[in-house]
């Protein structure tokens, strides 16, 4: 089965974790107790913010201070790729449409139980249907090892392409020419689990069961680690 739009779906699908600590920025003051990120990857899906339960959790800003009604599109991340810092309970996670039509429609929804001291990451992934205005989603755990090594990069897969079957990704140095699979077959709303990777430049693939060619490929998408932006939002 061939996936749709696959390029920009692995935009979505390879998830990477920051070289620092908990993969968030270190912050002072009080803090809500667990994180969650927002990905975009509904195939057609219009812009949306992001919201738990009622509850705005990502938004886009301008210069005058208003609020844009452009959203987080496909293939894009809220709050600039952040984790949003939110109290621990069980919470109904959304996508709602950010333009002036359809202005706050949910366009996605999950229901999810968020955990105290743990990432989490949601996703709004299949293909927009759009009689319904409906897109699917779900949300998987981001679970960051206590003690991360800045000489190394943390890489899983999240399969977020809906018409495409199981994948394995793989990542080659584009110096020494050595190519890995990390992990094995990952199914459609689920995540493998996180592997090192050692800083450097590579190109990433994913491979259905069985096959030597790639299905999706992206070229230098992994840099050093000082590289690459961290951060949290509260």
């Amino acid at each position: 089965m061939k996936p749709h739009r696959a390029l920009g779906a692995l935009l979505c699908a390879a998830v990477l974790a920051s070289c620092d600590k908990s993969a968030v920025q270190e912050i002072t003051g009080p803090v809500a107790g667990a994180r969650v990120k927002f990905f975009n990857c509904g195939v057609g899906a219009p812009g949306v913010n992001f919201y738990a339960n009622s509850t705005k959790m990502t938004a886009i800003t301008s210069a005058s201070g208003a609020e844009p009604t452009t959203g987080t599109v496909y293939g894009g991340v809220g709050s600039g790729g952040f984790y949003s810092a939110i109290v621990p309970g069980q919470y109904s996670l959304e996508g709602k449409i950010a333009a002036a039509t359809d202005k706050d429609l949910a366009v996605a929804k999950v229901t999810a139980t968020i955990a105290a001291g743990k990432n989490y990451s949601f996703y709004m992934s299949g293909l927009y249907n759009t009689t319904a205005k409906t897109v699917e989603g779900f949300v998987v755990e981001d679970p960051f090892v206590a003690t991360l090594d800045d000489a190394v990069a943390y890489v899983r897969f999240v399969h977020a392409i809906s018409n495409a079957n199981p994948m394995t990704l793989y990542v080659k140095n584009t110096t020494t020419g050595t190519e890995v699979a990390l992990g094995t077959a990952v199914a459609y709303k689920a995540a493998g689990e996180f592997k090192t990777v050692p800083n450097g430049l590579y190109d990433v693939s994913t491979r259905y069961a069985g096959a030597a060619t790639n299905a999706i490929s992206r070229t230098a998408v992994l840099q050093p680690c000082s590289e690459r932006a961290r951060g949290a939002r509260n």
